[in-house]
Order: C-alpha cells, then sequence, then structure tokens
C-alpha cells in the first residue's frame, strides 16, 4: 500500500488479537525494574545467556524501538526484550504510538527516526526506504530469516535488490468460524477442500439453517473483509503466481481470473440461500460490522463466517475458543487437500541506524530465541519463525494459526490490498467491493477498481 496503511483494519486486528488475553512474566526474567537485588540477581542467572555472547561488548548502549503496539498490548513485547537487556547490558527503548503510521514517515523524512521500528504493511516499508533513511539489515538477519522463514516473507521487504525487514509476528486470514457442538450434533464434518466446503453450505440449507453470516462495516474501511474473501479466492480459483502478478499489476484488476474469484465469493456472500444469518438478507453484510458478524453463530443463527485468527477476541468473555468448546475455526480449504494457500498479514522490524547495539537487537528479534521467548508471554499471538516450537504456544487458536503457518505444505501470500497502491488498496477494492455486494455485479466492479490503478 503506497501512501496508506489500512489503519482501522490493522489496529483492530491487532487490538483484538493481543488482547484476547495476555500471560505476563517470564519465568527466566523473574520480575521488573522494582525488584530487589538478590531477586534481579537470581533472575539474571537463571537466564541462559550463551545465545547473546556473539553480540560482543554493547553495556551502556541504548536501542529506540518505535512501533503502533500500545498499553497494554505492549507489555508482551517489552518484557520479551528483558533477556536482551540482562545479557547484553544493553537498554532498549520502547515507544508506543496509536499514530505510528502517519508519525513514522513524518520522523524519517525530518531526519529523526528511531533506530528501530516495528512496521505493519510491506507497502509502508516501501514508503520509508524511499525517504532514504532507512538501513539495509544486516546479514546477520538476512541469514536468520533465510533460516527461519518461508521464502516468500523476505521478498516482501526486498527492494531495489536490498533486503529491509525481518517479520516479526504473523496473522491467518484463512479461517472459517463454527461452532463445535453444532457440528457434532449434526453430523457435520470440518471440510477439506472447496467442494466440500460447498456441499456443507448446502447440507446446512437443506436442514433448515443459514450457513452463512458476515459482515464488512468497519466506518472508513468498509468493504475490507470483501477483500480477504476475493484475496483468498484468488489464491484458491487460480494460483499463488497469478496472486502475485495480480497484487504487482502485472495483469490488470479486471482479468478473468480475478472476476472468477469474485464471482466464486459471490457464490457464498451474494446467495440469498447462504446469507446472512440472524441478521438480514444479502445487503445487511454492507451495515453488519466486521465485530458483530460472527456472533450469531453463537445463537444458532449461522453456522459459518470467514475471519482471521484475530477474531477470536470478539467473543464475550467466558466463551471456550477451542476445538470442543463454544466456538473454533478451521482452514479455509483450498481446491484440494494437498494445496495449502494462506492468506495473512504480519509485521517487520525496520532499522534506520546500523550501529552495534542496533544490528544486535534486530538480530535477536530475528531469531528463533526471541519467537520463543515471546510465545510464552502472549496469548494471541503467532510468527511464522519455523524455529517456533508450537509447544510455547497458550491457547487454542494460536496452536490452529502457527500448525497453518509452520505447515511445510502451505504456500502463504501477504494481504494483497495491503500492498497495492493507496488509491487501490484501501479505496477503489473497500468501495466497489461494497457496491457489489449491495447489488453491482462484476464486471463493472473490477473495472471501476481497474480505472483506479495509478498510471
Amino acid at each position: 500500500m503506497f501512501g496508506h496503511t489500512k489503519s482501522p483494519r490493522f489496529r483492530a486486528a491487532l487490538a483484538g488479537t493481543l488482547s484476547a488475553g495476555l500471560v505476563f512474566g517470564l519465568a527466566a526474567c523473574g520480575g521488573d525494574d522494582s525488584d530487589s537485588g538478590s531477586d534481579a540477581d537470581a533472575s539474571a542467572s537463571a537466564i541462559d545467556c550463551a545465545p547473546y555472547t556473539k553480540f560482543g561488548d554493547i553495556k551502556g548502549k541504548t536501542v529506540t524501538i518505535y512501533t503502533g503496539i500500545v498499553t497494554p498490548e505492549d507489555t508482551p513485547h517489552i518484557e520479551s526484550y528483558k533477556p536482551f537487556e540482562t545479557c547484553t547490558g544493553a537498554t532498549i527503548k520502547y515507544e508506543g504510538d496509536k499514530s505510528f503510521e502517519t508519525q513514522v514517515l513524518v520522523r524519517a523524512r525530518a531526519g529523526n527516526p528511531p533506530d528501530l521500528a516495528i512496521v505493519p504493511q510491506p507497502g509502508l516499508v516501501k514508503q520509508l526506504v524511499s525517504t532514504g533513511k532507512a538501513v539495509a539489515a544486516p546479514q546477520e538477519v538476512s541469514d536468520n530469516v533465510d533460516k527461519f522463514w518461508d521464502k516468500a516473507w523476505k521478498a516482501y521487504t526486498t527492494i531495489d535488490g536490498k533486503f529491509y525487514g525481518a517479520p516479526l509476528g504473523a496473522s491467518v486470514k484463512s479461517l472459517v468460524w463454527y461452532s463445535p457442538s453444532e457440528f457434532k450434533d449434526k453430523g457435520y464434518t470440518v471440510p477439506t477442500t472447496l467442494d466440500e466446503l460447498k456441499a456443507l453450505s448446502d447440507k446446512i440449507v437443506a436442514d433448515g439453517g443459514k450457513p452463512w453470516c458476515a459482515g464488512i462495516a468497519s466506518g472508513d474501511a468498509t468493504g475490507w473483509p470483501v477483500t480477504d474473501w476475493v484475496e483468498d479466492f484468488v489464491l484458491r480459483t487460480s494460483s499463488p503466481e497469478t496472486y502475485d502478478k495480480w497484487v504487482n499489476h502485472e495483469i490488470p484488476f479486471n482479468a478473468p481470473e480475478i472476476s472468477t474469484a469474485f464471482d466464486a465469493v459471490g457464490g457464498y456472500l451474494k446467495n440469498d440461500a447462504y446469507v446472512n444469518g440472524g441478521l438480514g438478507d444479502v445487503k445487511s453484510i454492507a451495515t453488519t460490522t466486521f465485530q458483530d458478524a460472527g456472533l450469531k453463530i453463537l445463537e444458532g443463527q449461522c453456522s459459518l463466517h470467514r475471519q482471521a485468527s484475530f477474531y477470536a477476541a470478539n467473543f464475550e468473555k467466558g466463551t471456550k475458543v477451542a476445538e470442543d468448546g463454544d466456538v473454533f475455526a478451521f482452514y479455509l480449504p483450498g481446491k484440494d487437500a494437498s494445496t495449502k494457500p494462506v492468506l495473512g498479514a504480519g509485521e517487520f522490524v525496520v532499522a534506520f541506524a546500523d550501529r552495534p547495539e542496533v544490528k544486535a537487537f534486530q538480530t535477536y528479534l530475528s531469531s528463533d530465541v526471541w519467537a520463543n521467548t515471546k510465545a510464552k508471554l502472549s496469548s494471541g499471538w503467532v510468527t511464522a519463525n519455523k524455529g517456533l516450537d508450537q509447544a510455547n504456544l497458550t491457547n487454542p487458536i494460536d496452536k490452529l494459526a502457527g500448525g497453518i503457518l509452520l505447515d511445510p505444505n502451505a504456500t502463504f501470500r501477504f494481504d494483497g490490498s495491503d500492498m497495492m497502491p493507496a488509491a487501490v488498496g484501501s479505496d477503489a477494492f473497500w468501495k466497489q467491493s461494497t457496491a457489489w455486494i449491495t447489488g453491482q455485479d462484476t464486471k463493472t466492479t473490477v473495472d471501476n477498481i481497474e480505472k483506479a490503478w495509478p498510471k
């Protein structure tokens, strides 16, 4: 997204994901700065400092990190830095700002950037690089990304042949929420192919139900949930290669493959027999908030809701989100059981300085050591770092998402509209998709979006 940060979606997703539950404290780190000397000594001795010796002598140095992750979601991040601080003697100065997406650009252009920034979209990384202030990642970080991530992740922040930002956290968008008890009571099984998903939807209709509920209202960002549906279906009805060409405008937005994906989505969202359970007709999708849409599963008014892993936070406190709970999710299947395209999003760490202590902390954040430290601290957080021990993930949705991201058969692709120019990704695509839901035909929709692509 060149010029947009999809902040309404990003903030909602991030806040939802991280506030689903936080586990504070780290056995290796002990308490906070107010601990007594003996407690601090004990916690320091409990940390294995061997992984940190390679960073050399950076004692007394300070590294600043700037992000849109704010209180209380910042706590597990700050806690995850403690082993690095304890073992190296360096200090990490954390700054969270709700206006991060705008202010990080202002600061970079003004020549006052932080040492490091946690950037939520590849498009914003490209904008930061264009300021001339971003610094290419050191070799150690590049090596970690080669070792621990699928190669697609590295490509997202490789600009003009230079690699700038290692991935950090990730989310899975290719999920369908459902009621395990309803499935058990009615004999439904989790589908493993698109044909089975369609057959399940038809079975629910035959049983007198409305299979799907959906909502795309999100203030100024209304329409974005449709873009996720379309992106998922481009990956499924065409291929990851076609998806890449589409996102990069190597094929036009109104190419036949994209119209096919819209029509496939329309088979669900514009089907009066399928939607909108407990909420109204097809047009009610446009006026139902994305936060509210899936809640009808718990009321038995619909059976299925396609939304990302962060959606777990939208259910009321006390709702058991688990395979044997009140609500859970399954992977949105591919064409067949062997193909596993995964749509998702994530964050990247970009540097604006190359001092030894900055390189050291950047390397730590790209490591398996940090990924496992962070996983132990956060409920509602996952990463695509292959060095993650999934046993460290603390809740069922994290485990589900982690299993999908780290499946060797998975083919991951980043949210497409997050990588398109602002005039498309956070404007025409959202608005035209909303018009499409309320009655506009597919050809007009894709033609209008194509016209919005900057020349």
